[in-house]
């Protein structure tokens, strides 16, 4: 008698028949379909707020999805500055990511309006003009191919230096970083009459080091998370403005998911979002008493001519990009929503 040809690997076979005599069927389940991996990108360092954050959201989407749902956290600007990534997510390569207002501008200009310096005021602000046009967001980062899963933001930016600032012409004279590609940072510096050194975020660290930049902007928070703040020796206390940012993924690999994946990811990084704001702006105010142990002095502002002058510049900014970065449209309703909200008519 020939002997039957079994066409099914045995192993396969074993592990099949296994399943049914256990009646252990999740392994079965594991076995048949693969988890859904989704590859998220954050130039924020290991540790920060921002990715501890995520871990939290990685270690929730695992137990509630049964370990089918999960994300790979690509931190510190490992898959290259925003931009790089931006780029990768648009040819498959990275999915997810969580973005400043650089990164999202590359996706949809009009978003830096939120990031004009003396224009948005403080938080209360902050959240009203949110509220008010985050649909508007929305619906653009659909048209885009981009999914929106929650606001982040870096917190309210200053002006850090080797050397102690106290206006704008001692600013001018310094050694001052400009993130790589930023129109917003770019216009500003121009109507500065000033000529910053443009370098990508993960560049900056380097260039204190070698002293090819001796100034910098970012949050208090973020000055140290990314170390700039064992570099510099003075903090100018005038706030500039809100670093927005938000969290994407792309229409693509969301498209992919189940409904149920779809719906617990919404679900879970809306949850987490809304608490990283206040946990941002908590450990931003803790930073400024963190740099203060540090040795970096809180440089007060008392050249009222200084800040007429940065204040003018960014006002004439805010027009000139008018039409440009955004609609002109889009300024007038924000501007018109902040003045509402400043003379307690908001709502009425």
């Amino acid at each position: 008698m020939k002997k039957m040809k079994i066409s099914i690997p045995v192993c396969v076979l074993f592990f099949v028949v296994s399943c049914f005599a256990t009646g252990n069927f999740d392994a079965f389940n594991c076995y048949a379909k693969a988890p859904s991996i989704i590859k998220f990108a954050t130039v924020a360092p290991e540790g920060s707020t921002w990715t501890n954050v995520l871990r939290d959201i990685d270690k929730e989407l695992d137990e509630k999805s049964g370990g089918s749902l999960r994300l790979k956290i690509y931190a510190g600007g490992v898959q290259g500055d925003e931009k790089d990534v931006v780029r990768k997510m648009r040819i498959g390569q990275t999915h997810c990511a969580g973005f400043t207002g650089v990164g999202l501008g590359e996706v949809l200009p009009e978003v830096r309006i939120l990031d004009l310096p003396f224009f948005i005021d403080n938080y209360d602000e902050v959240d009203y003009i949110r509220e008010k046009f985050t649909g508007r967001f929305v619906e653009n980062f659909e048209k885009k191919g981009y999914v929106f899963l929650g606001w982040t933001e870096v917190g309210f930016v200053y002006f850090y230096s080797a050397v102690n600032v106290k206006t704008v012409d001692e600013m001018k004279a310094t050694k001052m970083w400009m993130w790589e590609g930023d129109p917003l940072a770019k216009a500003l510096f121009d109507a500065l009459d000033m000529s910053p050194i443009a370098l990508t975020l993960t560049d900056v660290m380097t260039s204190l080091q070698t002293g090819l930049v001796n100034s910098v902007y970012v949050s208090p928070l973020g000055i140290i998370a990314l170390q700039w703040f064992t570099k510099v020796g003075y903090m100018l206390d005038l706030p500039m403005a809100d670093a927005t940012g938000a969290i994407l993924i792309t229409k693509k690999k969301f498209n992919k998911l189940s409904p149920e994946h779809q719906v617990l990811l919404k679900e879970t990084f809306k949850t987490h979002s809304d608490r990283l704001l206040k946990l941002i702006r908590r450990d931003n105010d803790d930073s400024l008493k963190l740099l203060k142990d540090a040795g970096v002095k809180i440089v007060p502002v008392t050249d009222e001519k200084s800040v007429a002058e940065l204040k003018n510049a960014s006002k004439n900014v805010r027009n000139a990009l008018a039409g440009k970065l955004y609609p002109a449209e889009l300024l007038n309703e924000m501007t018109a929503a902040l003045e509402e909200r400043r003379n307690g008519k908001a709502g009425k």
